[in-house]
């Protein structure tokens, strides 16, 4: 649908795809809590929107997937990155259940927020279609 193929629903649809992978990652390493030698991953996405969105680079407007891009690069993607660097329990695991169960909490709450905002610009674009609340 053209009407929802705009810069702010693409960001909207890129973070919820974050959110749900955040949530396959965590859940991944409470499951493997007690693995000897598991390192434990987390999603790298807001950083990566952060710096795209503070880049004041000139974008070139493409008509085609197809088409290079011109100025800023393609659109940051979540990336899963492994912790390697710390160490907590002696079977060289570095999975902390409570830090992991509130990273959890906190993706969820993210995520609701974000389908909110999604659902409240199809209201409005409901309303601007049909004319009425």
């Amino acid at each position: 649908m053209q009407l929802l193929n705009k810069p702010g629903f693409q960001s909207l649809e890129r973070s919820l795809n974050a959110a749900v992978l955040r949530h396959k990652v965590i859940a991944d390493n409470v499951a493997n809590v007690d693995t000897p030698y598991f390192k434990r991953s987390e999603v790298k996405f807001e950083e990566l929107l952060q710096q795209e969105l503070n880049g004041k680079s000139i974008e070139g407007y493409r008509t085609d997937p197809r088409h290079f891009y011109i100025g800023r690069s393609a659109k940051p993607e979540p990336q899963i990155v492994q912790d390697n660097q710390t160490l907590l329990n002696n079977n060289l695991n570095n999975v902390d259940i409570d830090y992991e169960m509130s990273l959890m909490a906190k993706n969820q709450l993210r995520y609701n927020v974000m389908v909110q905002q999604v659902n409240g610009e199809i209201k409005k674009l409901r309303t601007a279609i049909n004319g009425r609340g």
